[in-house]
């Protein structure tokens, strides 16, 4: 990988004592960094970085506790908050740049602006709120070893397995998920919240993206996201709750637009 303009070249650096994988097309191209949703890697984001490539580099971070990073022994806001500035810092990513997040990857996106608005320049804000009170126990059910790559898929279930099949992974024992059920819990009851004061907490230009078939967020939400926050503009695409992998042309040709009028 990185030979194509485009294509992901996987690196890691170190921080917070853990060793963290992420995903860069590299170039001179204006910086982008994505973040992924719960349960899922960066590399769900190859599909866009080729669509915008060489325009735009793109650096697509795979999480604590998912993909290729290490597991860790909290998942605090403030957790995830560090560890995206430690990777910026790793790049040596001084200018401001565009954040692009899915779910977990959005709050922590629109959260790092509020944080240090001298340092994005754009939010891409893909399918999550600001009231967030969501339960997951379902993920407990995927915990553990089994014995062929179909029964873990079955036992996931055909509305979410294409989404975490990147996260399957062979071992000694078995297949299992890359991520730790148990962890993944605690991520997300640490994410639930009232997050308002941070998505109105920075004023660069910020594109807002629904699914129109989601099960995660509500539009009059996002709508009243859109209209409290000035620059903000939002858009309803056919899809879920992770639309730049069931529909990426169209999910990219948006953020096309976007970056233009940046």
């Amino acid at each position: 990988m990185g030979t194509n303009p485009g294509a992901f070249r996987r690196s890691s650096f170190e921080h917070d004592a853990l060793s963290f994988s992420y995903l860069d097309t590299e170039g001179d191209g204006e910086v982008l960094v994505a973040l992924h949703a719960h349960w899922m890697e960066g590399i769900s984001f190859a599909p866009l970085a080729a669509a915008l490539a060489p325009t735009w580099r793109m650096v697509a971070p795979d999480q604590r506790g998912h993909g290729h990073s290490d597991h860790a022994n909290s998942y605090t806001r403030d957790d995830y908050l560090g560890d995206l500035e430690a990777l910026l810092d790793h790049l040596h990513l001084t200018k401001p740049l565009v954040l692009l997040g899915n779910s977990l990857g959005g709050v922590n996106a629109y959260q790092f602006a509020a944080r240090n608005p001298n340092r994005v320049r754009g939010l891409i804000i893909e399918d999550i709120g600001v009231e967030i009170a969501d339960d997951i126990p379902i993920v407990l059910t995927w915990a553990g070893n089994f014995r062929t790559r179909e029964e873990l898929a079955e036992r996931i279930g055909p509305r979410l397995s294409p989404y975490l099949e990147p996260s399957f992974r062979e071992t000694n024992q078995g297949w299992r998920l890359a991520f730790d059920p148990q962890e993944m819990l605690e991520s997300q009851t640490n994410l639930n919240g009232n997050h308002w004061n941070d998505w109105l907490g920075s004023s660069c230009p910020a594109l807002l993206i629904r699914g129109r078939d989601s099960p995660v967020t509500k539009q009059e939400h996002l709508e009243e996201m859109a209209a409290r926050r000035p620059s903000t503009k939002l858009e309803i695409l056919d899809g879920g709750h992770v639309i730049h992998q069931s529909h990426p042309e169209l999910f990219a040709h948006t953020v096309k637009v976007f970056l233009q009028h940046l």
